[in-house]
């Protein structure tokens, strides 16, 4: 079997097992913290307590906010935003992000308004915001796609004009940094985190609000208890949203390492760039200058007529070379069965981009060699594309592997 040709045309694999598409990062030193639950659980005090308490402020430290508000999800810190916008009223946000985006809106009664996102980057363009605000807007949502900052500045100008919040869904964007040099978390009314367990920086489960508005902050932590001040008056409809014990400690237990492991990304994504550089019809994401991404996904976008594959060509080549692929975000949210009853403009930019990009594998774990075969396994697929399109082409077999 040769190691010139892809799989597909009876080459042999070059990586022998599967490695993950992601992986949490998680410290291996972890004795301490299995000390610290077992206090936690022989304390009996699994939340609300003091874990939780440290956390918020270290966050608000390492992000330089003046609040940070934990949550049991980032989807919950969102819907818990949204609680205070007027029932009704229209939020304009793209498509081309996670699923949670539109659900927090819909679960508060509001309506996404899908407006599409730059033509060279994953991000809300403020131009399109702008033509899609109009009386019913009562906010916007940008989106940190990929972990790389949208233009929050740019979209706080529209926001400011129409009199409404910037909200941002920073679920991707921990550690991530704006071309200003401030670090995501300060812009707009809010940002929201996610500490997931495919996020940069985790929590097991479990999300961030982050706000200088003090009496937000403090709204915040009253709707996460069910809007309840601890009177067992509820003030309003709040959400059982709490960050148990467990979560917190885990998260205070990776804080301090947590530049090394980014940084260990951020050079893995280094190695990718380096090593398919010369491979025509491959995009990396465009970072701002001045800016860092997280690249929670390392998704790169394929350009048929110069890869000489498509997008889902090539998934299929590279699934035959163990290698993982996930389509970010395909379907488009305005696309997805909850919400095609929801009228959308024109969103050229977000179906190219749909089409067209696919995540390989990134965690902070990786070894040097496993980045530099699965770019190997790119390179030989590209250079057989004629080959490996006929093949996925004439078997029915091949053709019809499931693509996610």
């Amino acid at each position: 079997m040769s190691v010139k040709e892809p799989v597909l045309l009876g080459g042999r694999p070059l990586l022998t097992e599967t490695p993950p598409l992601a992986r949490p990062p998680l410290l291996r030193e972890h004795g301490d913290l299995l000390a610290v639950f077992g206090d936690i659980v022989a304390g009996g005090t699994l939340t609300k307590g003091g874990h939780l308490a440290a956390l918020e402020v270290e966050l608000a430290r390492f992000l330089g906010v003046a609040h940070a508000v934990a949550v049991s999800s980032c989807t919950s810190g969102l819907m818990l935003l949204m609680r205070g916008l007027s029932p009704g009223g229209a939020v304009v946000m793209p498509s081309f992000t996670f699923m949670a985006s539109a659900h927090a809106a819909r679960w508060n009664g509001l309506r996404p308004v899908f407006a599409d996102i730059e033509s060279g980057g994953f991000g809300l363009s403020a131009s399109a915001a702008s033509a899609a605000v109009d009386d019913r807007t009562v906010a916007i949502l940008g989106v940190h796609v990929f972990g790389t900052p949208c233009d929050a500045d740019a979209l706080a100008e529209v926001a400011a004009a129409r009199g409404v919040p910037l909200l941002l869904d920073a679920a991707p964007a921990f550690g991530a940094v704006y071309p200003d040099g401030t670090r995501v978390g300060g812009k707009g009314l809010a940002e929201v985190f996610s500490l997931s367990p495919t996020k940069p920086f985790t929590a097991g489960e479990g999300g961030i609000i982050t706000t200088a508005n003090e009496d937000l902050a403090r709204e915040l932590r009253t709707a996460r208890e069910y809007g309840n001040p601890g009177t067992f008056d509820s003030l309003f409809v709040g959400l059982n949203a709490r960050m148990p014990e467990l979560s917190a400690a885990l998260a205070l237990h990776q804080l301090p390492g947590f530049p090394d492991l980014l940084a260990r990304r951020l050079a893995l994504v280094d190695r990718y760039r380096a090593a398919l550089a010369d491979v025509p019809g491959i995009e990396f994401p465009r970072v701002p200058p001045g800016a860092t991404s997280t690249h929670k996904d390392l998704s790169l976008t394929i350009d048929p007529a110069r890869f000489g594959l498509d997008r889902d060509t090539l998934v299929v080549a590279l699934r035959a070379e163990n290698v993982p692929t996930r389509n970010y975000f395909d379907p488009p949210v305005h696309r997805q069965t909850a919400y095609r009853q929801v009228a959308s403009g024109p969103l050229p930019n977000t179906e190219a981009r749909a089409a067209a990009v696919v995540a390989v594998p990134l965690y902070s774990g990786m070894t040097d060699d496993v980045v530099d075969r699965i770019c190997a396994v790119v390179r030989r697929i590209q250079a057989h594309a004629d080959g490996v399109a006929q093949a996925v082409r004439s078997t029915p077999r091949i053709r019809s592997v499931e693509h996610v």
